[in-house]
């Protein structure tokens, strides 16, 4: 990693997608064609590696499957830093596979300013949606230059949530006080445990609607072709009625939109990936296990936490 170390180890790596396709490409000809189409197929290997070197054009291939916290965001931070320092603002492109229904928004806020970082050093960003980019992945999609959308993916949900239960009222049952003290009238508006006043209810709920308000500033200033109070009611659409409101731009999966791009760009991925143990090294089967159940149980409590029982503003579908 580059500016922040990571508590576990990892490493980037960068795969070269028209190599890897040309492999496989070779394997499956050297077992079905004959030894004339196999040499007319490395014949066009090198013809089209002679039209990539004369276009120079690099395509830089990341992914962001976000979550609730947008965990995402630490391996796309120093991806991004990486194509800044190494790539050419102009000639260079950056396609981004994105995949989140939303989730927190100061976590999906700092994401989205990531992309912007491409956005304002002049990089001409895709992001493709495969599947969902509502609500707080949206934001993000907004951002591009081109949106590139699956024809049933879920795309929208320009809104905000926030929902926080209430056991005032079991306390009371039960004889237990519960004691809030603050300073400042509204360092707290809503409580779990308090009894909950009209004034902070409404004061939360004016909250919530300068946050949305934020939101539909945001996706504005980025796809201004957009009927922006149509489309920012919390609402989700599916690929073609999307393309039909100017949410997306084209209706075609990522994968063929990167394999049409194969023949005239060198294209790599680069992923963020954890360095195997000394245990996984060693084939130790209940190290790995280990290493990979626990991380992942308790980031799925901790989202669990967090979507029931929060009152922060989010930028999430709960629908998915």
């Amino acid at each position: 990693m580059l500016f922040h170390l990571p508590k576990v180890p990892a490493e980037i790596c960068v795969s070269h997608l028209n190599a890897r396709m040309n492999e496989q490409r070779k394997k499956i000809a050297q077992t079905t064609a004959s030894k004339f189409e196999l040499l007319q197929l490395t014949q066009q290997f090198s013809k089209e590696a002679r039209s990539r070197k004369k276009t120079n054009q690099k395509i830089y291939v990341l992914d962001f499957k976000g979550d609730v916290q947008a965990s995402a965001v630490e391996n796309i931070r120093e991806e991004i830093t990486l194509i800044l320092a190494t790539a050419k603002a102009g000639r260079d492109r950056v396609v981004v596979r994105l995949e989140s229904p939303g989730g927190m928004v100061h976590g999906y806020g700092l994401a989205a300013a990531q992309l912007v970082r491409l956005r304002d050093a002049g990089f001409h960003l895709t992001i493709c949606v495969d599947k969902v980019a509502a609500s707080g992945g949206y934001m993000m999609a907004c951002i591009a230059s081109e949106i590139i959308s699956a024809p049933f993916a879920i795309v929208g949900s320009i809104g905000v949530v926030a929902q926080v239960p209430n056991f005032n009222r079991l306390l009371k049952e039960h004889h237990v006080d519960f004691e809030l003290y603050t300073a400042g009238e509204f360092k707290r508006t809503v409580t779990m445990f308090g009894e909950n006043t009209a004034e902070g209810k409404a004061k939360f709920e004016e909250e919530l609607q300068q946050t949305h308000n934020l939101f539909k500033h945001f996706v504005e200033k980025y796809r201004p072709q957009l009927n922006i109070e149509k489309v920012a009611t919390g609402e989700h659409w599916y690929g073609q009625d999307a393309l039909d409101l100017n949410l997306v731009d084209k209706l075609q999966t990522s994968d063929e939109y990167i394999l049409a791009l194969l023949a005239q760009h060198d294209v790599y991925v680069i992923q963020t990936r954890r360095k195997p143990t000394l245990g996984e090294k060693l084939g130790l089967q209940a190290a790995q296990m280990a290493d990979a159940f626990i991380p992942a149980a308790m980031n799925k409590l901790v989202n669990e936490v967090i979507k029931h029982n929060t009152a922060l503003p989010m930028f999430k579908d709960n629908r998915f």
